[in-house]
Formats: structure tokens, C-alpha cells, sequence
């Protein structure tokens, strides 16, 4: 069984790259086809039936997620009223892997009564919906991951695929941001992290802990204890910020010299810690430590100087992970 779906995932990666071999001056031209109508503002109307139909419905979702204003079409449903959801200077997204669907072909001529540019995802490029399409995007796969070579499995991962790309595309071509991601996501961890500011979850003013440069390590840990921090800031008779002692510090000093709690914490601090604007985005407070396997990163002002820190354990206190 297990050499059976390594066969599965195999036969659909070979799609994958024959989807790559397939691209052209096509996919260019249905980007900037979707770019317009979005600047124009229009909407993308996509269309499918059956497995088609379904990873249609996935690509609106993406393209919406992303701010370009999607909807799908039932195509069974198209010809008693929901035609009503296209207008024209919209763009509509056909996807049908033989280019030969009865109810696609007898749908597109109502289609074709709207000014629309039409862009089919399709196996055939010389069907009947390929030849009626202004882009026409190759989604041709050696064979199918079925056994029998009949249920549609590398052809609707090679249209997902195709999907993806051309709404990731897309994305970047409109200048979309991190901060337009959030807006649209803003019941998820991930939104939450892209709307939030460094400085709406740092720990500052009494809840962080700090000793200066003559302080013992036994002060700065009886300074991380009366916190409740995991870190200590070290800093200079101006404020400015020295280093950092963390309790992963002193565990590892501890076994080296039982003794260091009367010695000064200069001598075992982390000097030049990483350290954030306060502007930053919550996200990259999340990137920054996972990225640098750190527990507590030192957030400063516009004049460098620390003004709080962020650790690890407020992640979840703030629901971003």
C-alpha cells in the first residue's frame, strides 16, 4: 500500500513538472487580463462542474483571500438566473479539463452575450472552449494518479496548481501587502499578528525587568523573579541597553560555577541581544524568534533605546500562534 501511494504522489508530481513545461505567453496574459478588470472594478467569475467545479471553488477562495473579488458561477444553476452574477468588463475563469463538458460548452455563448475576457484552465488547447476563450492556460498531465487512469487526480492538482499561480501572480502584480493580507483575516492567528504592533505586546514599563551594570546576577535574577520574566535587560547609567541575562543563561553558567550569584551579571550577559522597533509588526516578533531559536527579543524606540520585550510565552497569551 505504502509503495502504492508513493506511485500516487509520483505520477502527480510528474503533472506538476509538465505543468511547468507547459507555461507560456498565456499565463502572462491572463494575469494582466485579471489585473484589469480588478483595476477597473470588476470582479473574476469562475466556473466550473464536478472535480473542476470543486477546485474552482478553491480558487475563488484564494483570490479572495488575497483582495481579488471572486465569485463562482454554478454552471448547472447558470441558466435559470445566476447568469445575473456576471457583468460586463468582468474576467471569468473556465475550467473544464477535456474543453468539451456539455453543460461549459452549452453555457459559453451566454457567457459570450457579456463583455468578458475569458480565460479557460483546460487539458485540450484545441477543444471547443479553448478555441472560444481569449487565454487559454494548458493544464495537460501525462496521466492520471488513478490506477485506471480515469479519475481526475493529477489533472485537478495540476488546475489547484495552476490556480495557485496565477492568484500568487496576481498578488504581486497589485502591490499586495502583509497589512492587506490582515484585513482580510482578521479572525486568525496569522491576521491578528499582521494588525498588531510590537508595542501593543511587549512587556514594559513594571512588568519588565532590568538591573544596571554593577548588579549581581543574584539581583537580576531576583529582578526576572518579581516580573515574572524569563529575561533580565542590562543597561548603562543613561539607559541605554548592554545585553541581556535570560534564565537559559544562568543554567548554563550555574554548572560551570555553583558560585556565580554574587558575581556581576556583565560577566555572563548576552551582549548586543536581538532586538525590534516597537513599530514592528507582531509577526516579525514571531519570525525573529522562531527563526533565531530565542525565547525573548528586546524591543527599542526610534533612538535605540529598549523601551520593552516580547517573549515567547506572550504568543499565546495574545492568540498569534
Amino acid at each position: 500500500m505504502l509503495a502504492k501511494a508513493r506511485s500516487v504522489i509520483e505520477t502527480e508530481i510528474a503533472a506538476l513538472h509538465q505543468l511547468i513545461e507547459n507555461l507560456d505567453e498565456q499565463f502572462s496574459a491572463a494575469v494582466t487580463t485579471l489585473h484589469h478588470a480588478l483595476t477597473d472594478h470588476h470582479k473574476i467569475v469562475v466556473v466550473g462542474i464536478g472535480k473542476s467545479g470543486n477546485i474552482g471553488h478553491k480558487i475563488a477562495a484564494t483570490l479572495n483571500s488575497t483582495g481579488a473579488t471572486s465569485v463562482v458561477l454554478n454552471s448547472q444553476n447558470a441558466l435559470h438566473g445566476d447568469l445575473g452574477l456576471i457583468s460586463d468588463g468582468d474576467a471569468v475563469i473556465i475550467l473544464s479539463q477535456s474543453g468539451e463538458t456539455d453543460e461549459i460548452l452549452s453555457l459559453l455563448p451566454f457567457i459570450r452575450r457579456y463583455q468578458v475576457q475569458l480565460i479557460s484552465l483546460t487539458g485540450k488547447t484545441k477543444s471547443s472552449l479553448a478555441q472560444q476563450s481569449n487565454h487559454t492556460l494548458n493544464t495537460s498531465v501525462p496521466r492520471e494518479a488513478c490506477p485506471l487512469n480515469l479519475a481526475p487526480t493529477s489533472s485537478s492538482t495540476a488546475m489547484l496548481a495552476m490556480g495557485d499561480a496565477l492568484a500568487m501572480v496576481l498578488l504581486e502584480k497589485r502591490g499586495f501587502t502583509e497589512e492587506d493580507f490582515a484585513r482580510f483575516h482578521p479572525g486568525g492567528s496569522l491576521g491578528r499578528a499582521l494588525l498588531i504592533k510590537v508595542s501593543e505586546i511587549m512587556r514594559s514599563g513594571e512588568q519588565l525587568a532590568s538591573v544596571t551594570l554593577d548588579a549581581t546576577v543574584q539581583d537580576a535574577l531576583a529582578a526576572m523573579t518579581d516580573r515574572r520574566s524569563g529575561a533580565c535587560l542590562i543597561l548603562d547609567e543613561n539607559g541605554d541597553l548592554e545585553g541581556i541575562f535570560t534564565h537559559g543563561d544562568f543554567a548554563r553558567s550555574f554548572q560551570q560555577d555553583p558560585s556565580l550569584g554574587s558575581q556581576k551579571v556583565v560577566l555572563y550577559m548576552t551582549k548586543n541581544p536581538i532586538t525590534l522597533s516597537a513599530d514592528s509588526l507582531a509577526a516579525e516578533a514571531v519570525a525573529t524568534i522562531g527563526g533565531n531559536q530565542v525565547d525573548d527579543v528586546v524591543v527599542i524606540d526610534a533612538q535605540g533605546k529598549p523601551v520593552g520585550m516580547v517573549d515567547s510565552q506572550d504568543f499565546a497569551r495574545h492568540r498569534l500562534i
